[in-house]
């Protein structure tokens, strides 16, 4: 049980997939213009990460590897997660169209979003178990909220601020990105 949970909070604050890793940074700094829809993004990554692993580890484990076709991994893993964000988008769309409208173009690029193949990757090549797959996409995914609700939060602060005009719009989010990834560099040491 502790190793689950330390697997969790690694993946979530140590080994953070936008802050840490520097992996699907374009929707991070597309979408956090506001909480709502910075949040909301973070929520359909991590829906994305645990139903991407609750298709892909069995798959992989037992049908690619024992077949002895690990190499077709990618094209499987790009293949899955492109099929689950259409469905995601298809939900989304129906269910919160002022949200799908919100999300824009980013919504349809969590297809290509090297955040979610990083962790189909990383839970092969760690050979983690099916259990702990699913652990490390919760945490990673909670990681990728945390990230961006705390960006969008300071982003709609930042609005109001005097920010000089040579760095106001994407000067000002890669400052503030540059300083939120120092400040995760302190959970380095969590957990040795």
């Amino acid at each position: 049980m502790t190793e689950l949970l330390l697997l969790f909070v690694g993946s979530a604050l140590v080994n953070n997939f936008l802050l840490t890793r520097f992996l699907g940074i374009c929707p991070f700094l597309g979408v956090t213009r506001e909480l709502k829809a910075g949040v909301s993004m973070g929520i359909a990554v991590t829906s994305v990460m645990v139903a991407s692993v609750l298709v892909l580890w069995p798959l992989y484990n037992l049908a690619l590897a024992p077949l002895g076709l690990g190499f077709l991994q990618n094209m499987l893993f790009i293949l899955v997660i492109a099929a689950l964000v259409q469905f995601l988008e298809m939900v989304i769309k129906r269910a919160f169209p002022s949200l799908y409208t919100a999300f824009g173009i980013y919504l349809p690029l969590i297809t290509t979003n090297c955040a979610i193949l990083g962790l189909a990757l990383l839970m092969v090549g760690n050979e983690y178990t099916f259990l702990q797959s699913l652990v490390f996409a919760v945490g990673s995914g909670a990681g990728v909220t945390l990230a961006m609700g705390m960006m969008a939060a300071i982003r709609e602060e930042l609005e109001f601020a005097d920010v000089p005009q040579s760095l106001q719009g994407p000067g000002i989010a890669l400052i503030t990105a540059g300083i939120m990834a120092l400040s995760f560099m302190g959970f380095a040491g969590l957990g040795s």
